[in-house]
């Protein structure tokens, strides 16, 4: 069967910003199927629309299913996680630039009804993942990747000057995202 990845983008992006376009074409050219939604009304997110938009597009998660999320896209994957029923599971989950918790941005309130994540029924529905995070990331402190590190077990890479991780700061493409897409789904480099 196919390993399937889905790329979430964040607040006010689109699949086709940043390094989203090059690592697509990167798992493709290696048998990956990769499915980049464009979530709804983006400048103005709404959780129930982003994760049902990635609930749709996933159709019935499995051992091959894997999740990429970018800031805001990261909260859709985790929120996503917890809407999981009984043993579905998919097969791991890279988390960069995410929001651990609150940050208390009135545009992103939907997202954070409940202040805290359900950390165990997370885990419970995806056992493997990586969160990669910048040291002068202007949104998003490090706190954030150390929290999922703590809470997920997840591997924590820390990259050194990298901003945001968006188009913004220069950035059409992460070879370490690939390479950690490729280690957590056992393809080849």
């Amino acid at each position: 069967m196919k390993k399937r990845v889905f790329v979430v983008h964040g607040w006010g992006g689109n699949p086709d910003g940043g390094w989203k376009p090059w690592l697509k074409e990167n798992l493709v050219a290696k048998g990956y199927e990769v499915i980049m939604p464009q979530m709804p009304s983006p400048d103005f997110p709404k959780m129930n629309e982003w994760v049902g938009t990635l609930a749709a597009r996933i159709g019935k998660p499995d051992s091959n299913t894997y999740l990429v999320g970018h800031s805001l896209g990261v909260v859709t994957v985790l929120r996503y996680l917890e809407s999981l029923k009984g043993k579905e599971k998919i097969g791991g989950a890279v988390l960069v630039a995410g929001l651990a918790m609150d940050t208390h941005i009135p545009e992103l309130k939907s997202f954070f009804v409940q202040p805290s994540y359900d950390w165990a029924l997370i885990k419970k529905h995806c056992e493997k993942f990586i969160t990669i995070n910048s040291d002068n990331d202007y949104y998003i402190p490090l706190t954030h990747g150390e929290e999922f590190r703590g809470k997920l077990g997840a591997e924590m890479i820390v990259m050194h000057e990298h901003g945001h991780f968006s188009s913004a700061d220069g950035f059409s493409d992460l070879p370490i995202l690939l390479e950690c897409v490729l280690g957590i789904s056992g393809g080849k480099r």
